[in-house]
């Protein structure tokens, strides 16, 4: 359980709530205390987290007293949003989390498909050493047969994927496995409890697994904060390569637990393929007016916005031209703060003006944080 940390002076970069995740390409936890600062300047109280992922976000807004809306079309995202959001540590999870890591190991669908032995020579690459995936299809199983409420369910189901992603043997995805086991795959698999929002049920938040332009239709809020995934800006990437359904597919699987078809050298789920799963966030091509797919999802979404304020996410590896983004932006709303990171140096950066930017926009490793007020 995690206490609400205080706020401190406009002046100062506060030291920024404790929050938990998975491995994750699109993790923003570096940029939590700018987003947090930016959310502070214009006095929001209640936030929409349009892009969840992990949750990050969403339970750093939560832990500082905001309202939170947190949505994903990820079922993963949505269970993590409900464990952190609506889940509360009592002594019935507690002991809910100990039945779970007591239960004995089984041959089961999990280790069929992604369960590897290291003393077999000739196998195949597998995220996880079946000691691990025998208790992964163990505890599944009793998952679905303890009578769990819904926000019991979410907790253990956040519970063992964060075990999980502490035995793997992947590069934080499952796009690709890695050639040797790396060494936390030895490790044996061992649930603990979710570091929970303390107070989060008093709070009004809301969890939703949602399309985002039907997440905003109805609704408004103080201020939006968008992370949306990017298309890939390598012309020769397939796209299905780099949309976060196929990176993450099996985390999925976990929480559904239904055995899906499968393909691929790493069994993808079917339903993750180029045909079925797409987001125009991470389109590459261009429509018929010659523009970017990806460039134009990005403008409606924020011409669509019913928040006072947007903080936008952007980074260089996107498929959006820095001209092209700002001609979106400057669109919508005025553009109000940038805030720059070179993760290669490591270095955040006001911007003194609006277009400063756009010199940088290009480089890699640069990553942006738009505050826009809405027109």
């Amino acid at each position: 359980m995690i206490a609400q940390p205080q706020l401190f002076s406009d002046d100062l970069i506060f030291l920024p709530p404790s929050t938990e995740g998975i491995k994750y390409a699109g993790s923003k936890l570096k940029l939590i205390p700018h987003i947090l600062k930016l959310a502070r300047k214009v006095e929001a109280k209640t936030v929409l987290d349009g892009f969840s992922g992990t949750t990050r976000v969403s339970q750093a807004f939560a832990q500082c007293g905001y309202n939170v809306a947190c949505n994903d079309r990820a079922v993963w995202s949505e269970v993590f949003g409900t464990c952190y959001l609506k889940g509360k540590v009592t002594r019935e999870c507690l002991a809910l989390i100990e039945h779970l890591n007591a239960v004995v190991p089984i041959d089961g669908w999990f280790t069929e498909f992604y369960g590897g032995d290291p003393k077999e020579m000739e196998r195949p690459k597998r995220p996880w050493q079946i000691h691990n995936t025998r208790k992964l299809d163990a505890i599944r199983e009793e998952i679905d047969r303890l009578a769990l409420n819904h926000v019991e369910k979410c907790v253990a189901l956040t519970s063992l994927i964060l075990a999980l992603d502490r035995v793997d043997s992947t590069l934080g995805h499952f796009a690709s496995y890695l050639r040797e086991w790396s060494p936390r795959s030895y490790k044996t698999l061992r649930l603990q409890m979710p570091a929970i929002v303390e107070g989060a049920q008093a709070k009004e938040h809301r969890v939703s697994r949602k399309d985002i332009f039907e997440a905003i239709r109805d609704i408004e809020f103080d201020i939006a904060y968008y992370d949306p995934p990017y298309g890939s800006n390598n012309e020769k990437m397939p796209p299905s390569r780099v949309r976060y359904a196929s990176y993450y597919h099996v985390w999925t699987t976990i929480c559904l637990h239904d055995r899906p078809k499968l393909f691929g050298k790493v069994n993808r789920r079917a339903d993750t393929s180029d045909m079925i799963a797409n987001s125009p966030f991470e389109d590459f091509r261009r429509g018929f007016d010659g523009k970017f797919i990806a460039v134009e999802a990005i403008r409606n979404l924020l011409a669509s916005t019913k928040s006072k304020y947007i903080i936008l996410s952007y980074s260089s590896v996107g498929r959006a031209t820095s001209e092209e983004l700002n001609e979106a932006i400057v669109s919508c709303g005025k553009l109000l703060e940038i805030v720059e990171l070179d993760y290669k140096r490591n270095v955040m950066a006001n911007m003194k003006w609006t277009n400063e930017w756009l010199r940088d926009a290009e480089t890699p490793n640069r990553e942006f944080l738009f505050l826009i007020a809405r027109q």
